[in-house]
């Protein structure tokens, strides 16, 4: 057969049929009287052969390889292919997210892409001063959140925005880092933002970004929600801290479902959060902190909100009052409870710490003798 009908039958084309016999791939059996190359069905076989490998991603090299040293397994050459196409991947989804969330910002021009780009950079940048530059620029991008402005704990001291230059080596004078070239009208993207939160070990950087998140507007308790459910503890633990600073009824929401999650420190950390914002739910962790001694003293202040409404604090002294009762409670859990009950007006909270002053463990009847001659009068 002619190279002209093997390149219509087998889809190669002519010249890369020419291109395989100059490197010894595939070469025509025979010629034809008049010097034209002659494929035998052997040779096309060995077309098809080369252009199967093709398909799998191996070179030339690599194919001729394949078919003519008997030593060349498949297992070594497969796994190169494995390896770099999980690279190659990698990269490419590492171009996707890039261009997705240029996308999301909505460039006005190439201005504005290079900048967006620029900020980026610097939100994964090695130096965790570049770093938090570039969030607290991307706070001033955001301005306030469109719910609620952050809370107090949201938003880095002074000292804390000053101190990253202190506790690493501060980026090169020249050239600028890509933050310092970002004017503060460009916005970032929100799912860039939750990213850089959940894979920053820096503390002061990390409080820049849970701040410039929680000024970033909607979209972020969702993406956090998904962190708590990383294998990682301490992608869980930044996911649950930053949504605690997140205002808003879906931040809310989210952070009642961590309530039955099942690492101890998201459960504790989202009580906290709920009972500081006066949400009831929160109370039988919060409880169950201060029995534990977990954060007990945090506990018992984040109870005292929900317990301001009068019902409430009436069933939340009930519950404390059941824990005292629940077994032989030990004298430093019966002195945690007496101090929680101290911070919950009503009836049941006073006659609860009148019982306790007569407790046989005279450090917990001293306790509540103290707190109950501090309690305001109900």
């Amino acid at each position: 057969m002619l190279i002209g009908e093997v390149a219509r039958r087998s889809g190669v084309s002519a010249r890369m049929l020419r291109h395989y016999e100059a490197l010894g791939l595939v070469r025509p059996s025979g010629r034809t009287g008049s010097g034209y190359r002659e494929y035998s069905g052997a040779d096309i076989r060995r077309i098809f052969h080369v252009e199967s490998l093709r398909s799998l991603g191996l070179s030339l090299r690599e194919i001729r390889r394949a078919l003519d040293e008997p030593g060349c397994t498949p297992s070594a050459l497969v796994g190169d292919l494995i390896r770099q196409t999980r690279e190659r991947l990698a990269a490419e989804t590492e171009l996707l997210t890039r261009l997705r969330r240029i996308d999301a910002v909505d460039p006005a021009g190439w201005e504005d892409v290079l900048r967006i780009v620029a900020l980026l950079q610097a939100l994964g940048s090695p130096s965790p001063g570049a770093r938090q530059h570039a969030a607290l620029l991307s706070a001033s991008s955001a301005g306030p959140s469109s719910s609620a402005a952050p809370s107090a704990s949201a938003a880095p001291s002074s000292s804390a925005a000053s101190s990253a230059s202190s506790a690493s080596p501060a980026p090169p004078a020249s050239p600028a880092s890509p933050a310092d070239e970002v004017p503060v009208e460009v916005p970032v993207p929100v799912d860039a933002l939750v990213e850089a939160v959940l894979n920053e070990t820096e503390p002061n950087v990390a409080g820049a970004l849970r701040w410039a998140l929680a000024r970033s507007g909607d979209g972020a308790p969702a993406l956090l929600a998904e962190g708590l459910d990383s294998p990682a503890a301490a992608v869980r633990e930044r996911a649950v801290r930053a949504l605690a600073e997140l205002p808003g009824p879906e931040a809310t929401a989210q952070l009642r479902r961590a309530l039955a999650h099942p690492d101890a420190v998201v459960r504790a950390c989202a009580a906290l959060e709920l009972g500081a914002r006066g949400a009831a739910e929160a109370v039988p962790t919060l409880i169950d902190m201060i029995v534990e001694g977990t954060q007990d003293t945090d506990a018992a202040d984040a109870l005292s909100v929900p317990a301001s409404d009068p019902g409430t604090a009436e069933r939340i002294a009930a519950r404390l009052l059941d824990r005292l009762a629940h077994g032989a409670a030990a004298p430093p859990v019966r002195s945690r409870l007496a101090q929680a009950l101290a911070a919950v007006p009503g009836p049941t909270a006073t006659r609860a710490l009148v019982g306790l002053t007569h407790d046989e463990h005279r450090t917990v009847a001293l306790t509540a003798t103290y707190l109950l001659r501090e309690r305001t009068p109900d």
